[in-house]
């Protein structure tokens, strides 16, 4: 009898341990990159960004995911030469993973390490400065990701041979919420 019991009382119990302490789920998210050329300045949008986080024994992992080709510019041509020299076609997505410690999102600002998956490349960014605003059981996190061109390999584009400059910071502004 003893011996049954013991099996049983494993499946019982081990999915409650390894359970999520919670979960957050990405409720709404704007991806913007600014792009700076002497003549002019460019910014790209994207909305269409998916996300989730897991937090288990004090540490979050966070994943944010963007198809390429949403980021809109307001020139389609532009936007259609953006995803050639970023290979879009093969690497479609940009995927950026974080871990936090849980007892940071009570916080009003946090430093986050980052890995940014795009181009082909992987690229990790240390300390990157996010500001929390909590409301109710939603976060509203924003910072500025400092990605460069040359972070992913990518080719500066040039207009009139004059290349843009290599930096090119991406603004986030992110809803979490709390299931």
């Amino acid at each position: 009898m003893r011996r049954k019991i013991v099996p049983i009382a494993l499946l019982l119990v081990v999915p409650l341990i390894a359970r999520a302490d919670s979960q957050w789920v990405l409720d709404k998210c704007t991806l913007t990159y600014h792009v700076v050329h002497p003549l002019h300045h460019v910014e790209g949008v994207s909305t269409d960004v998916r996300g989730k986080g897991v937090c288990h024994a004090g540490e979050c992992d966070f994943l944010i995911a963007v198809p390429v080709k949403s980021f809109n510019s307001g020139d389609s041509n532009r936007d259609l030469h953006m995803l050639q020299i970023t290979r879009g076609a093969l690497y479609p997505m940009v995927v950026v993973r974080t871990e936090i410690p849980q007892s940071e999102l009570k916080s009003s600002a946090i430093r986050a390490n980052l890995e940014v998956q795009f181009a082909g490349q992987t690229a990790h960014y240390q300390n990157v400065p996010f500001q929390l605003v909590r409301k109710g059981k939603n976060i509203r996190i924003t910072g500025t990701v400092p990605a460069t061109c040359s972070d992913f390999k990518i080719s500066r584009p040039e207009l009139l041979t004059i290349p843009i400059k290599n930096d090119i910071p991406i603004s986030v502004d992110a809803t979490w919420s709390r299931s």
